[in-house]
């Protein structure tokens, strides 16, 4: 599958708000105990053939870019891989010294995903899904193949 990576424009907003309450229940997300609107972040889309088939949201820190939302619609096709990478260069380009993210204990697929990718598992934040259901009490209290989710597992990528 060919596909293109282009940096999110104004008119594809209704797309990427349906595309985010389909896969998550919602547009709001919850990392490190802060509510984001990943609406109101930059990013990146990947189409194929007029489709939306992945799309990244990110925000800038003093030295840092987190990832907020990562989602690839189609896998092992590469869309995530090429979408880490639009934005590992812009924090480059911003002097930024690394990436990091949040995913859930639940996420193994992600989890496995990240770490072939040189990514660093730096952190457990050990019941922080408590927290955050007080910001988003829609997040499931079970996730992938029923696993309780109740910790971030925290991972971080130098540029």
């Amino acid at each position: 599958m060919s596909f293109r990576i282009r940096a999110i424009e104004t008119e594809d907003r209704p797309l990427i708000e349906g595309a985010l309450k389909k896969a998550w229940g919602s547009v709001r997300v919850v990392s490190r105990g802060k509510l984001w609107n990943p609406l109101d972040l930059p990013g990146f889309v990947a189409e194929s053939a007029g489709d939306l088939v992945g799309l990244v949201t990110y925000r800038h820190e003093v030295d840092a870019t987190e990832v907020v939302t990562l989602d690839s619609f189609t896998e092992r096709e590469g869309v995530g891989t090429a979408l880490l990478q639009a934005v590992a260069e812009v924090a480059r380009d911003q002097g930024k010294a690394h990436l990091w993210l949040i995913t859930t204990n639940d996420n193994i697929p992600a989890i496995r995903f990240y770490q072939r990718r040189g990514w660093d598992m730096v952190a457990l934040h050990h019941g922080a899904l408590a927290h955050s259901r007080r910001h988003k009490p829609e997040i499931p209290t079970h996730g992938l193949d029923g696993v309780p989710i109740d910790h971030e597992i925290e991972f971080r990528l130098a540029l």
